[in-house]
């Protein structure tokens, strides 16, 4: 690019599907690809990139980095919780939340049942008290003793145990900062790019959708509607249909994976929060003219969302719930309501 170079990209599903058609012939060969993509590029069957820029490329390599700290964290959480199971399995029973503040100075000081029962339960709240203040008390603790008197968990190999939910709580803090400063700096980054004011103000969406969507899509201003990106993300419709015979209808999955898998976690909450897209849902799965499935309707609604996140962000304007359903499906939505 900055030689005045065109880029292109030539889909690989493209030049295994073709290259029979040179020689009619399923051999492969690098002279052959090379051949195949030429023609390929010659006849137009190619796409042009949209390579992230200043802030995007940011937010796209704060939103992978996160990722990949998040499944870190994940696995710490539940190598935590096979601790518990092991060692002191009716511990959450006095903390439901582990990663509470006084639970975790509770794991550091005293990790197993037997030091619980011989610092006692005034010693035990008196190590909470110096630095936790206010939440906690003589009740807590004396549950905490008792629970830990009666305790089914393991015995032996107590002193490795204790290292190793040492080691996994000095885990669990690094990689919570990591994401804390991740999100710190996508933060400022948002608060840079237009429009994503507007688009944290949609019901059921958060500065994790907005960046992840921004991170993988790009400058908005690129796209001239948001069918676009609803290809891009491989969630446009596809049908194998042959004379009278008429296949089932599915989504062709032809792009960005992590765009996909975004949306739909996005989506998932919205339906049971947003107004709007709780009718929306409510109206595809039980419509009397084809109706869909629940999964087909979440689908259908990431679709939604990709133009309503488009139109908030290039137009810059706020959220309307009325303009969001349109009088068009508002009169269907009255309809089945009467």
């Amino acid at each position: 690019q900055a030689r005045d170079i065109k880029i292109v990209i030539v889909n690989p599903h493209h030049v295994n599907k073709s290259k029979e058609l040179e020689d009619n012939s399923p051999t492969k060969s690098d002279y052959k690809d090379a051949k195949v993509i030429a023609d390929l590029i010659r006849n137009g069957k190619y796409s042009e990139p949209k390579l992230p820029a200043m802030e995007y490329a940011e937010l796209r390599i704060l939103m992978n980095f996160r990722e990949k700290v998040m499944v870190s964290l994940n696995q710490v959480k539940a190598r935590v919780h096979n601790w518990f199971d092991r060692y002191f399995p009716e511990y959450l029973s006095v903390f439901k939340d582990w990663e509470g503040k006084t639970s975790l100075m509770t794991m550091r000081q005293f990790p197993t049942p037997e030091e619980i029962v011989s610092t006692g339960a005034r010693g035990v709240l008196a190590h909470w008290k110096t630095e936790v203040k206010r939440g906690v008390g003589i009740k807590r603790a004396e549950k905490l003793f008792a629970t830990a008197g009666i305790s089914i968990g393991l015995t032996e190999g107590l002193r490795a145990a204790r290292l190793e939910l040492l080691s996994l709580l000095d885990q669990y803090e690094l990689f919570s900062k990591q994401v804390e400063t991740t999100m710190k700096q996508v933060m400022d980054i948002l608060s840079e790019i237009p429009g994503t004011t507007q688009m944290l103000n949609i019901p059921g969406v958060g500065a994790v959708t907005v960046a992840g969507f921004l991170a993988e899509v790009g400058d908005l201003s690129h796209y001239d509607h948001g069918q676009q990106i609803i290809r891009l993300a491989g969630l446009n419709l596809k049908e194998n249909s042959s004379g009278k015979r008429k296949g089932k209808t599915g989504i062709t999955k032809r792009g960005r994976s992590r765009l996909r898998a975004l949306l739909f976690r996005c989506v998932m909450p919205m339906v049971a929060k947003n107004e709007e897209f709780k009718a929306l849902h409510k109206y595809f799965t039980t419509r009397s003219q084809n109706p869909l499935k629940k999964k087909q309707s979440l689908i259908a609604l990431c679709g939604k969302l990709i133009r309503v996140l488009h139109t908030l962000g290039t137009k810059e304007i706020e959220y309307n719930a009325n303009e969001v359903l349109g009088p068009v499906r508002q009169a269907q939505l009255q309809q089945i309501a009467a």
